[in-house]
């Protein structure tokens, strides 16, 4: 190599080296993250197909959907209703379901991300709705219809934006859900919190059952706690699970993966880790 070319050699490493150094500096200076590599969701994988190949996942759907039904005809012959003062047993029944994971299966939506290789966003999430493709959970759409028939109100109650509405009520409807409205498909508006919703709806019926894959569809002692704490609360619940509060199976995603992060705002390299230390090992 000529004593030019070394020099000029030289010149490029270190050119290199100091643009390299002021990013860093620079982004660390700004608190944000430094930008990371095309993330791996291959981890997601077992999750997704699960939902969509297990047939042992659409029996625990269907047999969800099964208790429902037991449970709900048992409200209607008063084995329920015994303990209830006189005011809440004149109510009109209703039933709150949530809907993602619940009542309509969004896995292409997960997948779409993991062969594209890109984490949850908006601008995804929003176009996965406006394409109205979910369908049913195996026994969501006979079950709901069911309890309609019977004069109860179902109320869809989500965290899906305000700005989807429209969408998901035309995705709910070509999925044959029956009596599909503005007024009881209750989206987010300001918080991600549900009890003011249930609450709301509280005030004229009388909840019968709740439906969900995530414990917050349930109560707000479980938001935004501990994975021991999510625990314990569960533990305390145990007499509802199977008779006013039942789950849904869905490992892609939920608060359980946020409790594992400690609620942080993490790199997928970040999170992969907190995953890797989270494994009980003998």
């Amino acid at each position: 190599m000529t004593t030019k070319k070394y020099l000029l050699s030289l010149g490029v490493i270190a050119s290199t080296f100091v643009s390299t150094s002021f990013v860093t500096f620079s982004t660390a200076q700004q608190g944000l993250q430094p930008i990371e590599a095309t993330p791996d969701l291959e981890y997601q994988v077992g999750a997704v197909l699960y939902m969509q190949k297990a047939a042992e996942f659409r029996a625990l759907s269907y047999q969800a959907y099964n208790l429902a039904r037991r449970q709900l005809d048992a409200d209607f012959e008063n084995k329920n209703l015994k303990k209830l003062p006189k005011t809440e047993r004149k109510m009109p029944r209703a039933i709150v379901v949530d809907i993602d994971e619940t009542v309509l299966d969004n896995s292409p939506s997960q997948a779409y991300g993991i062969k594209t290789r890109t984490p949850f966003n908006l601008k995804d999430w929003y176009a996965w709705g406006e394409m109205r493709r979910a369908k049913a959970l195996p026994g969501a759409v006979d079950f709901l219809n069911y309890a309609n028939s019977k004069g109860v109100k179902i109320f869809y109650v989500s965290n899906r934006d305000e700005v989807q509405k429209q969408a998901t009520i035309d995705n709910l409807k070509s999925a044959r859900f029956t009596d599909i409205s503005v007024e009881n498909v209750m989206l987010r508006t300001a918080e991600s919190g549900k009890e003011n919703r249930r609450k709301a709806i509280a005030v004229k019926y009388r909840i019968v059952l709740l439906m969900g894959d995530n414990l917050n569809d349930f109560s707000d002692v479980f938001e935004r706690k501990s994975v021991a704490d999510r625990f314990s609360e569960t533990d305390k619940a145990k007499d509802l699970w199977g008779k006013k509060f039942i789950v849904l199976p869905n490992a892609m995603y939920g608060d359980w993966e946020s409790a594992v992060y400690e609620y942080q705002r993490l790199t997928e390299s970040q999170k992969a880790e907190k995953r890797a230390n989270a494994l009980e090992l003998p």
